[in-house]
């Protein structure tokens, strides 16, 4: 196994690996909701955002990939949580204009994603937000996130933060078991019932730990 920051070759993996994080143990994330599109389009969306020029946490810059046998198994995104709705949103816009959509389905899209709102819950400005944390199913149980978690850690910490924190859905278990594992405790959680009723969890939970 070797870790290695992603590069814009990994564009399609990192893809891969927001949909399958934001989703987490259910058939849908955030991604999938608020374009509306198929799975295709869906990663093709998400592919240009990774290598657009406006640098997000989506943005292949801000990945660690986790290699094995020469091929991407696993990755993680690892960004200073302040700002990161804005980035984000300029990111979906850069990509929407390059690809004509047009101001009602910018609109839609803001309009479809907004589920999150009342139960999404992430770190504070000063800290160090871990995100999008997937592996490969061919890939299981060869300890790729731990690996991954520990760089991200060490890389937050090397850059003058004292928190990490990390979100996921309630529910979601073996993510849950995995954070707990590296050290971090339960921080936060929201629910809503309308966020169940659309996504199946019944909203998010933050876990931090100081590093």
């Amino acid at each position: 196994m070797t870790i290695r920051s992603a590069r814009p070759e990994d564009a399609a993996f990192i893809s891969r690996t927001i949909l399958s994080a934001q989703r987490g143990y259910r058939p849908r994330g955030w991604f999938d909701i608020a374009l509306g599109w198929p799975d295709a389009q869906c990663r093709d969306f998400i592919a240009r955002i990774a290598t657009a020029q406006t640098v997000s946490m989506w943005h292949h810059s801000k990945f660690l990939i986790a290699e094995c046998e020469g091929q991407p198994a696993a990755a993680l995104c690892a960004v200073p949580a302040s700002g990161t709705g804005p980035a984000a949103w300029a990111a979906i816009e850069e990509v929407g204009a390059a690809t004509g959509l047009t101001a009602s389905e910018f609109e839609a899209i803001r309009r479809r994603g907004a589920y999150v709102r009342n139960c999404w819950v992430q770190g504070g400005e000063g800290d160090w937000m871990i995100e999008h944390v997937a592996t490969d199913p061919a890939y299981g149980g060869r300890g790729l996130v731990q690996a991954l978690l520990a760089r991200a850690l060490d890389d937050g910490r090397s850059v003058g933060y004292r928190r990490a924190t990390i979100s996921f859905l309630i529910g979601n278990e073996p993510a849950e078991r995995a954070y707990a594992k590296a050290g971090f405790v339960l921080a936060d959680e929201k629910r809503d019932a309308a966020f169940e009723t659309l996504i199946g969890a019944p909203g998010f939970r933050m876990f931090a730990r100081e590093i």
